[in-house]
């Protein structure tokens, strides 16, 4: 039997991460799929570069940006201010629609804020609630339901109402009444930065320091005795000290026999559709916010205006209940659908559609709720006595950024560096 100190699995960017900055060169990663990366990959095809999803990397922290730079060479690294619209009323009008309600047509205006200023006054339980008590009914029902029910997949009152913690665009009623003669529309992702070769380029950054051979792609951890710390693959039996997972939690769960209630954990999936035209469409727009329920996306994003092209390129987002099953004829009636709902919403005319791909995201967007809050708490507890630490946004079952997925990984390999320093002493 094989013997290894850390055993990560995942080769995404949190467990690329967290072998960046462990000291040990006892590891090995573990990848079920043939390539790194995770949801970070990016697909090139006849001259357009497409990420599996928008992945634009929003960093606070200059430390770990300079840190991936340094190690894209030779890439073009653009830096870019964020300009993000609502379709509305066959109209773009700006982001965040709650800072934005004087631009929208005089009676909807009014209503809103009307709405805005007589809101409700109890505690809200949900995350619908809370909508509706931060921002009044009119707002909440003219875009903040309907979009994220859109984007979630779900009733929104099976959320928790703190789901979104920081990424969500709060603005108190002063801040909403300020905009409407000083535009502020300023969020955690104003500026971000992309580089010309896809998202996968943080990928490939993070693994230029990972030794070679320690790296094993297509192979699938398919059992964990943690009782006796025994990992089980598909091709062989490794003994571990400790395992460092960004599987999404409930598979790791089942991974390693832990019986749990399934209900507590719920989550969506996002069809993906990367689209190639044979000419530019809209310009300055980085991507676009679509509320309406007989339009199938949430949101429309272009590659076309962050990397110049003068052909358009498109991510365009499905969200779906998990329990959907899509055959590859599902897809094709979706994407005709999509392409007609993008000639409704004005982003195509006459345009020809140059190639295509998709991919389905499953998990994609975690539900947080009351019930997962607590069980994560449980499980995670559990999980690390037995020498098992799950991270990342889908290990930790969260709602997080890439950043934070570094700088998670990061904290926790210089916990074991601090650990095995002191052990030396």
């Amino acid at each position: 039997m094989e013997k290894v100190k850390y055993l990560i699995v995942g080769a995404g960017v949190s467990g690329l991460a967290f072998a960046n900055w462990l000291k040990s060169k006892d590891y090995l990663i573990l990848e079920s799929d043939s390539e790194i990366g995770g949801y970070c990959k990016t697909i090139t095809q006849e001259g357009f570069t497409w990420d599996y999803s928008g992945h634009f990397f929003h960093f606070k922290n200059r430390e770990i940006e300079e840190y991936l730079v340094s190690r894209m060479h030779g890439q073009e690294i653009r830096n870019v201010i964020k300009s993000s619209k609502i379709y509305w009323g066959g109209e773009w009008i700006d982001f965040p629609f709650q800072k934005n309600i004087h631009q929208l047509p005089k009676e909807d205006f009014i209503e809103c804020v009307y709405d805005l200023v007589f809101r409700p006054t109890q505690e809200p339980l949900n995350f619908k609630e809370m909508l509706v008590s931060k921002f009044g009914r009119g707002i909440a029902e003219k875009f903040l339901i309907p979009y994220n029910e859109k984007l979630y997949a779900t009733d929104l009152k099976e959320l928790d109402l703190d789901a979104m913690g920081r990424f969500f665009p709060f603005a108190d009623f002063e801040q909403i009444i300020q905009n409407f003669r000083n535009p502020n529309n300023s969020s955690y992702n104003d500026k971000f930065t992309y580089p010309a070769g896809g998202a996968i380029q943080y990928v490939n950054a993070l693994a230029s320091e990972v030794e070679s051979g320690k790296i094993s792609l297509s192979e699938k951890l398919q059992s964990v005795d943690v009782l006796n710390k025994i990992a089980s693959t598909d091709a062989r039996k490794i003994a571990y000290d400790h395992i460092i997972s960004s599987v999404p939690l409930p598979g790791l769960l089942d991974i390693c026999s832990v019986t749990y209630d399934h209900d507590d954990f719920s989550w969506n999936k996002v069809l993906v559709f990367n689209l190639g035209f044979d000419r530019k469409g809209p310009s300055g727009i980085h991507w676009i916010y679509f509320p309406q329920s007989q339009l199938s996306f949430y949101r429309v994003g272009f590659y076309d205006n962050i990397i110049p092209s003068n052909r358009m390129s498109l991510y365009v987002e499905i969200g779906l209940d998990r329990l959907t099953n899509l055959s590859e004829t599902d897809v094709e009636a979706l994407r005709a659908r999509v392409l007609r709902d993008l000639k409704k919403s004005g982003i195509v005319s006459d345009h020809k559609l140059v190639c295509w791909h998709s991919t389905i995201m499953d998990p994609a967007y975690v539900h947080i709720t009351k019930k997962s809050i607590k069980k994560v708490s449980l499980v995670k507890r559990m999980l690390v006595n037995h020498g098992v630490h799950t991270i990342g946004r889908y290990g930790g079952w969260t709602y997080c950024s890439i950043e934070d997925n570094i700088l998670e990984a990061r904290d926790l390999a210089a916990s074991f560096n601090d650990i095995e320093f002191n052990h030396e002493r």
